[in-house]
């Protein structure tokens, strides 16, 4: 196929609204939730706001922000990752959504709790200990706090408000970060939940806690504001890690967490074309969208011939072309593409890849992370 026939599906396919909940969103590209650690002091300012209000200008659908921290003493590790309260901070995301709007994009924050990763007597709160379902950090060593039921109680209820002041900010939807090992996650995986009570056992039973978490916010906002639950199989520093080794394992996960209200699932791989499991080459997004009759949202390594672990020894990523993505949404495999470093390479990669100038488009490579631009 040569370049303006690539060029015209990808117009077609890629460009369509979608419609999730009360939320229309111009087109079928977000941005992936990215770290970034340039909020000093928690509080996102006008060099943030501008960060996604660009991308948003360059054609991206629906903007999700990187991880904002719910107000609970021991959700953060960094002094520089912005938090979703506080005055100040709660200031600064209003400015981040009226510039995206203006901009012409949709916003969704992504609520975060680092749980066990999170370093003893980092900011924000140094003396808050690292918390999780058993007090067990990735690696499996007991470095922290075995939560109790009040630490959940509480934990629930910070992403509850957090979602209730989403919406009244203007944010279009919230995100849930429950993946890459992070406290949701740490629920979900065996190597990190050693519970004896209901929140531990079963697969069912780990599942408990992100499910309450996702009822307690689909209880705070409007019946139409869009819950999306952020999930993934590996994590950080374990990328063999599995949740569920078969599609019967994987919606054990998926059921409770839609019965609870969760709007769509954004699936994370490290590449997207990978299928999940045996005798079918559906990947993630592919499995959950069947098994939940939920939206899905892809991502891993697109537009780029490199996943992200390269990134990190400094490996600069080529780019690639986009007729696998649209193969697999042409059959609604998935329903959105998030897209994460192609985005910090070149801002107007949605605009570019949409009227086919894809000879133009910026590689990203590891330099770009040390500015936000």
């Amino acid at each position: 196929m040569n370049t303006s026939d690539t060029a015209a599906r990808a117009a077609q396919v890629l460009s369509r609204p979608f419609t999730l909940g009360g939320l229309t969103v111009p087109n079928r590209i977000a941005m992936a939730p990215m770290t970034r650690e340039f909020s000093p002091g928690g509080v996102p300012g006008a060099d943030v706001a501008d960060y996604y209000a660009r991308r948003a200008a360059g054609g991206v659908g629906l903007i999700i922000t990187e991880g904002t921290y719910v107000d609970h003493a021991a959700a953060g590790t960094s002094g520089a990752v912005p938090r979703f309260h506080g005055e100040d901070a709660l200031a600064g995301w209003e400015h981040v959504v009226r510039a995206v709007h203006a901009a012409g994009g949709t916003i969704m924050p992504q609520l975060w709790h680092v749980g066990m990763a999170r370093e003893a007597g980092a900011p924000p709160f140094p003396d808050a200990p690292p918390s999780g379902p058993s007090g067990i950090a990735l690696n499996g060593t007991p470095t922290g706090h075995a939560m109790t039921q009040r630490d959940l109680d509480d934990v629930i209820a910070a992403f509850a408000e957090a979602a209730r002041t989403a919406e009244r900010l203007g944010f279009d939807g919230v995100e849930l970060h429950g993946a890459h090992g992070y406290l949701i996650d740490q629920f979900l995986w065996s190597g990190t939940n050693r519970r004896t009570d209901a929140y531990g056992g079963s697969l069912a039973a780990r599942t408990r806690f992100a499910a309450e978490i996702v009822a307690a916010v689909r209880e705070s906002v409007a019946p139409d504001f869009p819950v999306l639950f952020r999930m993934s199989q590996w994590k950080m520093n374990n990328y063999q890690a599995r949740l569920a080794d078969t599609p019967e394992e994987l919606n054990d996960i998926v059921a409770p967490l839609t019965d609870a209200g969760v709007s769509a699932f954004h699936c994370s791989t490290r590449r997207y074309w990978l299928p999940e499991y045996e005798d079918s080459d559906l990947n993630l997004a592919g499995w959950v969208k069947k098994l939940s009759g939920r939206p899905t949202v892809t991502v891993g390594s697109v537009g780029l011939d490199k996943e992200f672990i390269g990134t990190f020894s400094g490996e600069q990523s080529g780019v690639t072309g986009v007729e696998r993505l649209l193969d697999r949404m042409e059959r609604d495999e998935f329903d959105l593409v998030a897209v994460g470093r192609s985005l910090l390479g070149d801002p107007e990669w949605a605009t570019k890849v949409f009227e086919g100038r894809t000879d133009e488009l910026r590689p990203f490579d590891a330099s770009m992370l040390r500015t936000l631009s």
